[in-house]
C-alpha cells in the first residue's frame, strides 16, 4: 500500500479530494495547452525568427522528445521520494522556463528552452495521474476523476489555440508561453495544503545507472526517427549519425529492460506488461496519439496558411471537437457502469478511425465546416478512448505503483506526440519540397525559405510583386495539401491496428 502525508487523511473526504483533483488539474491543463499553443503560433514565429524547417520541426519536437525520454525515470522518482514534492518541483521550473521561452532572441535559445520546459513538464503528469490513483481508491470516484483529469487534458489541447491566437491578436508570440505563470501560481500555493503526498513505502535504492540509460536509450531512438524521417537516407554524412544513435538506443533499451527484470527494485516494473489490459491501453494510447498529434500539425497550419483565418479564429474551429471530447469523457462513466469498459474503449478508437477516414475521403474540400465535423468526431473517439484506457493502465496495478504506471501512459502518449509530428508530419514537409514551384529571381534565402516549409512561402510572398507572390502561395498551398491524403490514410490505419490490438487482448481474457 502507498505511504500517505498525514494530511492525507482529510483529502481523503469526498470535498477535499475534488478540491485536491481542481489543483491537480491545472498542471494537465498547462501541459496539454503547451502541446498545441505552439503550432499554432508557429506561423508567427516563422515569420520573426526565420527558422529553417529542420529548426521548425526541433522547435515542436524537442519539447516532446525530452518529455518522453524522461517521464519514465521521473515516474520511478516521484513513487520513491514523493509525487507531489516532485510535481512542486516541476510547476516551479516550469514556470520560470516559461519566462525564458517568452523572450527567446533567437530560434535555437526557443529550441533549448522548450527542451528545459520537456525537463520540467516530466515531472508534472506522472505525478498528476499517480496522485489520483490513490486519492480516490472508489473506482467509480476514481473513473469519474481520470474522466475530468481526460477532459482537463482535452480541453487544454483546445484551448492552447484559442488561448494563444487571443495573445497573438494583441502580443508578440512570446505570450504564449507567459500563461504558464497564472495557471501554476495556485498550485504552487494551494498544492501543499489539499495534495496528500504518496510513494512508494518500501522503494528500495535510486538505480542511477537505469535511470541515465533510460534517458539515452529514448533520447537515441525518438531522435533517430526524428532525423532519419526529416533527412531521410540520402546523404550519409546525415543519417549514419542518425541511425546509430537509434542503434545505441535500442541497445541502451534492452540493457535497461533487461536489468529492471532483474532488480528487486526496479526502477520500472516490466512484470507490469504482463498483464494484457494493461499492454493494450498502452499501446492504445500510443497509436490513436500518433495520429491524432499528426492531424493537429497539419490542420493548424491549413487553417491559418491555406483557408487564411486568423489563429484565434482557426483556434475557434476546433473548440466544437472540444466540447465533443469533454462531454463524452464524462459520460463514459456511467455508461461503463451498464456495459464492458473494453468495449466502449473499442467504439471510441473506431470513432476515432472513421473520423480520420473521413477527412480522407474529404481530403479534397477540407473547408472549415469539414474540418469542424471530422474533428468532432475524432474527439467524441478520443474522449471516450482516452478516459477508459488510462482508467485500465492506473487500475490494473498497485496504488505503490501508480506512478510508474502513470508515467508509462504518459510516455507512450508523448513519444506518439514525437512520432506522430516526425514521421507523418514529416510526409507533409516531404510532399510539400516535392511539389511546391519557387519562381525564379529570387535571393536565396528566400528560395530556401520558399522550398522548405509553408510558412517560410508565406512570408516570403508577401515580400514579392503582387502577381509573383500570389503564383508563389497557390503552389505553395496546393503543395502543402498534397500529402493530405498519405496522412489521413495513415492515421486510419493506425487507429484501426490499435483497434484490433484492443479487441484481441480482451477477446483472449473472456475466453479464458
Amino acid at each position: 500500500m502507498t505511504t500517505l502525508h498525514p494530511a492525507a487523511t482529510q483529502a481523503g473526504t469526498p470535498r477535499r479530494a475534488w478540491f485536491a483533483l481542481a489543483i491537480l488539474l491545472l498542471p494537465v491543463l498547462l501541459v496539454s495547452i503547451d502541446n498545441t499553443v505552439l503550432s499554432f503560433a508557429l506561423p508567427t514565429i516563422t515569420e520573426e525568427l526565420r527558422p529553417d524547417a529542420s529548426t521548425q520541426l526541433w522547435m515542436i519536437d524537442i519539447y516532446s522528445l525530452v518529455l518522453a525520454s524522461l517521464l519514465v525515470t521521473m515516474g520511478g522518482l516521484g513513487d520513491r521520494f514523493g509525487r507531489r514534492r516532485l510535481l512542486l518541483i516541476g510547476a516551479t521550473g516550469f514556470a520560470v522556463v516559461s519566462v525564458v521561452a517568452a523572450f527567446s532572441p533567437t530560434a535555437e535559445l526557443l529550441v533549448a528552452a522548450r527542451a528545459a520546459l520537456g525537463f520540467f513538464g516530466a515531472m508534472l503528469m506522472p505525478s498528476t495521474l499517480g496522485l489520483i490513483r490513490n486519492i480516490f481508491p472508489d473506482a467509480d470516484r476514481r473513473r469519474l476523476a481520470i474522466a475530468i483529469w481526460a477532459a482537463a487534458f482535452a480541453v487544454g489541447s483546445s484551448l492552447g489555440p484559442i488561448i494563444g491566437g487571443a495573445l497573438l491578436q494583441a502580443f508578440p508570440w512570446g505570450a504564449v508561453f507567459l500563461v504558464a505563470v497564472p495557471i501554476l501560481i495556485p498550485l504552487l500555493v494551494l498544492g501543499p495544503f489539499l495534495i496528500p503526498e504518496s510513494k512508494d513505502p518500501h522503494p528500495g535504492p535510486l538505480d542511477i545507472p537505469s535511470v541515465i540509460v533510460s534517458f539515452l536509450g529514448m533520447l537515441g531512438i525518438v531522435y533517430a526517427i526524428k532525423t532519419l524521417a526529416h533527412d531521410g537516407f540520402g546523404d550519409p554524412v546525415q543519417w549514419v549519425p542518425a541511425a546509430a544513435a537509434g542503434v545505441l538506443g535500442v541497445v541502451g533499451v534492452a540493457w535497461f529492460v533487461r536489468r529492471q527484470l532483474k532488480s528487486d527494485n526496479p526502477l520500472l516494473d516490466m512484470r507490469l506488461f504482463a498483464h494484457g489490459p494493461f499492454t493494450a491501453s498502452i499501446l492504445a494510447n500510443f497509436l490513436s496519439i500518433v495520429a491524432l498529434i499528426a492531424f493537429i500539425f497539419f490542420v493548424s497550419q491549413h487553417l491559418q496558411l491555406v483557408l487564411g483565418l486568423s489563429p484565434l479564429l482557426a483556434g475557434l474551429v476546433l473548440l466544437p471537437g472540444a466540447v465533443i471530447s469533454v462531454v463524452s469523457g464524462l459520460g463514459v462513466v456511467k455508461l461503463a457502469r451498464r456495459f464492458r469498459p473494453e468495449n466502449l474503449l473499442l467504439v471510441g478508437l473506431l470513432l476515432v478511425a472513421f473520423g480520420f477516414g473521413l477527412a480522407f475521403v474529404m481530403r479534397g474540400d477540407l473547408s472549415i465546416a469539414a474540418i469542424v465535423i471530422t474533428f468532432g468526431f475524432l474527439e467524441l473517439g478520443i474522449g471516450l478512448s482516452q478516459t477508459l484506457s488510462n482508467d485500465i493502465i492506473v487500475s490494473s496495478v498497485p496504488p505503490a505503483k501508480a506512478g510508474a504506471a502513470s508515467a508509462i501512459s504518459e510516455t507512450a502518449y508523448e513519444l506518439g506526440a514525437v512520432i506522430g509530428t516526425a514521421t507523418l508530419g514529416t510526409v507533409l514537409t516531404a510532399f510539400y519540397r516535392a511539389q511546391v514551384e519557387v519562381p525564379a529571381g529570387l535571393t536565396p534565402e528566400q528560395t530556401h525559405a520558399a522550398g522548405e516549409t509553408l510558412g517560410g512561402a508565406v512570408s516570403v510572398s508577401e515580400q514579392l510583386p503582387a502577381d509573383l507572390g500570389a503564383a508563389l502561395l497557390a503552389s505553395a498551398q496546393h503543395a502543402f495539401e498534397s500529402g493530405v491524403g498519405v496522412l489521413t490514410a495513415a492515421a486510419t490505419v493506425l487507429t484501426l491496428l490499435a483497434a484490433v490490438v484492443v479487441w484481441v487482448v480482451f477477446r483472449r481474457l473472456r475466453t479464458r
